[in-house]
């Protein structure tokens, strides 16, 4: 309403447009007067005015759009914000109550590694890594430069600027993975990654994500990023056992992880995304198709230049494919279990420094996988077991089968056998100190010790032989005869004294080696024949040491002392050589070296056996199978003798000749007595196979035969 306006004289009190609501702003109305004013101006004018309006109009409406799509976008980003509000906290409220069921922050620690036993050989070589891990903890600065490089540019490119989160991250994963309808990518940082290993179970619930984030957080607060990345190579699952970077490198390159080069750092950090689908060892194509992916993310994230990529997908590499198999395995095993009684329980990285030779160990494996391969078919031998002592009873390699990936029993040290004739040297060793000597004879012919009637291997008898000769020959008839003189318990305290600690059944059947061992134990008590006659006790362990020095265990101390005299062992030495010389071990005679050793059948072929010794080392071979089957007529001086050739030639290379106690450099030659022309002789001698009955109990014979009383009145 305007009180310019007046009408008749009077004010005018009607609303004109401007004053209602919708017009605010909006000029007031001309006056009527002004209005006809203008239009007397001439005619052109209305079609002036009448154009005008019309681009109003147009204008108006150009106006009314744009309001409405500005109103939009402005409702949008209104609502947008009021959502992420309340999203965010949503969230924080999640966060809160999930991150209720973690323990107060002040226990909050990053829990101690597991501890790693390092076991190395005599010359500091590694064997194996034993523990949770399989490898050692290794500093940052270490490592090769590139190894940690290749894990974040595959796994977080923005692990130096995120705060534990990576929104950017999980952002372009959601999109990648609702595009492609399947999960492609995760959005986890090496932070989350750490903190899911660190401290909680893998179940893949929200709960154990939103943890993850708050504990991913703490991490970062708490600890440098070289810190976290640390922890996390020395930790992250790398498949086949292997936990951290170290393991890895030993398990799939056979060297430590400071050794690596950059194209085995980028199959390592390929390994991440899924262990088992890119191991080397398992698809050597696929992991050089994912390694070939690390080195472009390097070379895009800088880390590499084109070219380094490109020589490093083109450089071979060397996977190790025998780790798992290899013979090592046992000797790491063993110690395993011999740790506790050293140390008790194992809290920190250890290092065992043991007596292997591992250059004699890995010939040992060889003789017997090549062996076995090439014979055990035709032979039907399908298992064996190596075993090598020094004088002092250290053990210098130890060989638990044919191959650790298949079977994980240690025959060297755990498997139970009939030694058979391998046996009789405790047999000789009791009637030498009963007064017989090498020269005393007996005669080879059909016996019958009450219901026991043990017969030759050739079924075929020599007559009177000496006993040099019937254990050369390993006679079963002469053994049974002394066992039968000087008792069966005579016999176990000759066994149990050079270092038999298995179970012996006293009746007569023990001379022929019906008493189960274990190559272990009967390589040992086969020492004292090479070291002067003194017991030892063997040992794989030196000594025991922390990883930053500290002594925890030395080897002290040696066996029980003397066992056999100077005069009985030399007599003893003399027969055992003429085994190689002359009888069942010729297949083992070793060049231009005094030795001794005995062959060993079991029952039916079920064992064969070459136990042997030098002035240095002692070997024990075994040769049957798991399941106690018979063999096709495998001797001790048949597979077993020709191994124990094989590793005792390997051992001695470059050590001088050192010749048996009490026996020159040239072993006794015993004369052939006069024979029976009556008696057959065989083609070929050959050992004894045990009848399978077995006699009665029976305490020690008092006194011997009449062969006996003569040699003992004439010093026969």
């Amino acid at each position: 309403m305007h009180a310019s306006d007046r009408t008749g004289g009077t004010l005018d009190m009607r609303l004109t447009k401007a004053d209602r609501p919708g017009a605010v702003g909006k000029k007031p109305a001309r006056p009527a007067s002004a209005k006809r004013g203008s239009g007397q101006s001439g005619g052109s004018g209305g079609g002036s005015r009448r154009k005008t309006g019309s681009a109003r109009k147009r204008t108006r409406s150009a106006r009314a759009r744009r309001g409405g799509l500005g109103g939009f976008l402005r409702r949008v980003a209104y609502w947008s914000v009021v959502l992420c509000i309340w999203g965010g906290i949503a969230g924080i409220g999640v966060l809160g109550y999930y991150a209720a069921y973690l323990p107060p922050t002040s226990e909050w620690k990053v829990p101690q590694r597991p501890p790693n036993v390092r076991i190395v050989a005599a010359d500091g070589t590694l064997v194996a890594n034993r523990g949770d891990t399989g490898g050692e903890a290794v500093r940052l600065e270490q490592l090769p430069p590139y190894l940690p490089q290749a894990v974040i540019a595959i796994e977080d490119r923005r692990f130096h600027s995120h705060f534990g989160l990576d929104p950017i991250g999980l952002a372009r994963a959601m999109v990648t993975n609702v595009t492609t309808g399947r999960l492609v990518q995760g959005g986890s940082t090496l932070t989350q990654q750490l903190a899911k290993n660190l401290f909680l179970e893998p179940d893949r619930t929200l709960k154990r994500k939103v943890q993850e984030a708050v504990l991913a957080l703490w991490l970062e607060a708490n600890h440098s990023k070289e810190e976290i990345l640390e922890m996390y190579l020395n930790r992250v699952y790398l498949g086949a056992g292997a936990y951290g970077v170290d393991a890895a490198a030993r398990r799939y390159f056979d060297k430590s992880a400071r050794m690596l080069n950059v194209a085995e750092a980028a199959t390592l950090a390929g390994l991440l995304k899924a262990p088992s689908r890119y191991a080397p060892t398992r698809n050597p194509d696929l992991a050089a198709a994912r390694a070939a992916t690390v080195l472009a993310a390097m070379a895009e994230e800088g880390y590499l230049t084109e070219r380094e990529a490109t020589d490093a997908i083109a450089a071979p590499m060397r996977v190790v494919t025998h780790h798992t198999s290899a013979s090592e395995n046992y000797v790491a095993d063993w110690v395993m279990e011999l740790l506790p009684s050293y140390v008790g329980g194992i809290e920190q990285d250890i290092i065992v420094d043991t007596t292997i030779d591992l250059g004699l160990q890995i010939v040992a494996e060889d003789a017997l996988r090549r062996t076995l391969a090439d014979e055990g078919t035709k032979r039907g031998v399908e298992q064996g077991a190596i075993v090598t002592l020094d004088r002092s009873g250290a053990v210098k390699a130890l060989v638990g089968g044919r191959d650790y990936a298949r079977s994980q029993f240690n025959r060297a040290v755990n498997a139970h056998r009939q030694p058979g004739s391998a046996f009789k040297p405790f047999v000789y060793l009791a009637a030498l100190e009963r007064g017989l000597t090498p020269n005393t004879m007996r005669v080879d012919e059909p016996v019958r010790i009450g219901k026991w009637a043990p017969k030759n291997y050739s079924k075929s008898y020599r007559g009177p032989v000496s006993l040099t000769e019937a254990l050369s020959l390993s006679l079963n008839t002469v053994a049974a005869k002394l066992a039968d003189e000087v008792g069966p318990r005579a016999i176990i305290r000759s066994a149990r004294k050079l270092g038999i600690t298995s179970p012996m059944q006293s009746n007569l059947s023990i001379a022929l080696g019906t008493s189960e061992v274990t190559p272990l134990e009967i390589a040992a008590a086969y020492v004292p024949f090479s070291n002067g006659g003194y017991a030892i006790v063997p040992h794989v362990i030196r000594s025991i040491r922390t990883s930053d020095g500290k002594l925890l265990y030395a080897r002290q101390g040696d066996g029980a002392g003397r066992v056999i005299d100077h005069s009985t062992l030399s007599d003893m030495n003399m027969m055992m050589a003429e085994t190689l010389l002359t009888g069942t071990g010729r297949a083992a005679q070793l060049e231009g070296r005094p030795a001794g050793g005995k062959t060993g059948t079991s029952q039916d072929f079920r064992d064969g056996w070459f136990i042997g010794y030098t002035g240095t080392f002692t070997t024990a071979v075994w040769l049957g199978n798991d399941n106690n089957s018979p063999t096709k007529r495998a001797t001790g001086g048949s597979l077993p003798a020709k191994i124990w050739k094989e590793v005792m030639t390997a051992g001695h290379q470059g050590l001088a000749v050192a010749g048996l106690p009490g026996v020159s450099d040239r072993p006794l030659t015993v004369a052939q007595p006069a024979r029976n022309p009556n008696a057959p002789v065989p083609v070929a001698p050959a050992e004894g196979d045990p009848d399978r009955r077995l006699p009665p109990m029976r305490d020690d014979a008092q006194g011997g035969g009449p062969l006996d009383l003569l040699n003992r009145i004439f010093g026969g």
